[in-house]
């Protein structure tokens, strides 16, 4: 059990984040012995969805974005879908938690087009990530460096482009938790 003892945060978006993106890499991380919050926009349950528009299921929240900290978690997980990833851009406690973690050096897995968290917290700019293909020019003008990988780890940072490549992203992940993903 490569995570025994860590502990991992996941945001969620009501009614946005792609269901695969959140649920495989939570699974990824608990069968490693991980502790996974799910860190919410909305008190109660929060519904993911399939491919931006189909319900999927849902997920109770653990706690609310607005009242967690960086120094509570050991790595955090920022699933996509458009939607989700919208919203979680707006919320200023998403932000805040996506750059603590980042200015902390702590893990941080990003997939799809959560990236565009990445962003509005001000932390993209020297980062080599990949993301979805159209975010590719949101991030070369935040001053990332965009690659066309499954997976990409810089440091601290794992990032991938779509449900597709969840193996390699929850893979690289895992290791990245593992090793603590210093940069």
């Amino acid at each position: 059990m490569k995570l025994s003892g860590k502990r991992i945060a996941i945001l969620l978006a009501p009614r946005g984040t792609e269901e695969p993106e959140f649920s495989r890499p939570k699974s990824a991380l608990e069968a490693e012995g991980a502790t996974v919050t799910v860190v919410g926009l909305e008190a109660g349950r929060g519904r993911t969805v399939n491919d931006d528009l189909d319900p999927a299921d849902e997920h109770a929240v653990d706690r609310l974005a607005a009242e967690v900290s960086a120094s509570e978690f050991d790595g955090l997980v920022v699933p996509g879908g458009t939607v989700g990833a919208d919203k979680l851009r707006a919320d200023a406690g998403a932000v805040s938690l996506v750059r603590g973690m980042m200015q902390a050096g702590k893990p941080v897995g990003v997939i799809c087009h959560g990236p565009w968290l990445l962003i509005e917290a001000g932390v993209a700019r020297g980062r080599t990530l990949t993301s979805y293909p159209t975010l590719r020019t949101d991030l070369g003008n935040a001053g990332a460096e965009w690659v066309d990988r499954e997976a990409c780890v810089d440091g601290n940072l794992v990032t991938s482009r779509d449900p597709d490549d969840l193996p390699a992203f929850c893979a690289a992940l895992v290791q990245a938790l593992a090793t603590g993903g210093a940069r």
